[in-house]
């Protein structure tokens, strides 16, 4: 069992497969252009394998796999298919933005894949286009379609930014309710790499939804950053709310990037690599930074002390 420094139970890893992506989303991407990591910079698949087992046999039961864009990683199926080999159980599931979903999706499906979150931020072509710095809605909707298909389990991420596609909150919740996707609206998170600067907090989507449903604030499921609310009809959304002052009280995640990096906290800019450990494969290594990086991780972020992040999500997968 894996323990922080608060006590706090960790056994959820998030691994960034590339810092790449084809999207430059405002809330995220910087406008000017940037270095990207050399490709053998990165951990293979084989050593990033290595410390999946190892974080495995030491407590963790959920994987998230991350960018950037995770899927312009060549081949991400043989590693998801590599981690379910290993233990079928995991809870194993994709963040992507859906642009590619429709060339992958069978490949992940086979590989052992079961869940999909995908980021979508509006229905408009226009707005969609503003948002991403590119045309994109229709290839996110195809890609979306694809997983529906062949039987992958759906979770919708928006962003809603203000004067952008705040206008789009009921639409949004209403397409996910009538496709049976869960939703869920991230407030924006403050960082330096971001275009945009005002997103809508908790309490305005809320008003939002309010002004035309009815809906009643349910109870968190288990170690979920997301406090659910239930509309009359039994759908279910989701609000992730980071400013909140009780947000890290069970915290369970630890982030891996794909140069080798464990990061304790998304804000945070502390972090300790593996990548020396895990290519001389020593394992024993690799597990005694996990658990130094552990027992320093922070208590809480500090978004509610009106801070921006010199974090790039592209790196960490948000």
């Amino acid at each position: 069992m894996l323990i922080d420094g608060h006590n706090r139970k960790v056994n959820y890893l998030r691994i960034s497969v590339t810092e790449r992506c084809n999207f430059r989303c405002q809330y995220c991407m910087p406008e000017k252009p940037f270095s990207w990591v050399p490709h053998e910079n990165l951990l293979s698949y084989e050593d990033l394998f290595l410390f999946v087992k190892a974080s495995i046999d030491e407590g963790i039961t959920k994987i998230r796999l991350t960018g950037g864009e995770p899927l312009l990683r060549k081949n991400l199926h043989t590693f998801v298919k590599m981690i379910h080999d290993y233990a079928p159980s995991i809870d194993l599931a994709i963040t992507t933005n859906a642009f590619l979903l429709p060339h992958y999706a069978q490949d992940l499906k086979d590989a052992g894949l079961t869940r999909l979150n995908i980021s979508l931020d509006s229905l408009k072509k226009e707005t969609a286009h503003y948002i991403a710095k590119k045309d994109v809605l229709d290839e996110v909707l195809a890609g979306i379609e694809a997983a529906d298909k062949v039987g992958l389990k759906i979770k919708i991420n928006c962003v809603p930014l203000k004067d952008v596609n705040d206008s789009e909150i009921i639409d949004l919740l209403e397409f996910c309710r009538d496709k049976n996707y869960e939703i869920r609206f991230i407030e924006f998170m403050e960082n330096s790499h971001a275009t945009v600067k005002q997103g809508l907090d908790s309490k305005e989507i809320q008003a939002i939804i309010a002004q035309k449903y009815k809906f009643t604030k349910t109870q968190k499921e288990g170690n979920s950053p997301s406090q659910s609310y239930m509309l009359e009809d039994g759908y279910k959304f989701g609000i992730i709310e980071p400013h909140l002052d009780d947000f890290c009280s069970d915290c369970n995640r630890i982030r891996l990037t794909a140069e080798g990096y464990l990061i304790p906290c998304l804000y945070f800019e502390d972090a300790l690599s593996i990548a020396d450990a895990i290519k001389k494969k020593d394992i024993n290594e690799a597990v005694n930074i996990l658990k130094n990086v552990l027992k320093n991780k922070p208590e809480k972020n500090k978004w509610g002390e009106e801070n921006t992040s010199t974090r790039a999500f592209y790196e960490t997968g948000g």
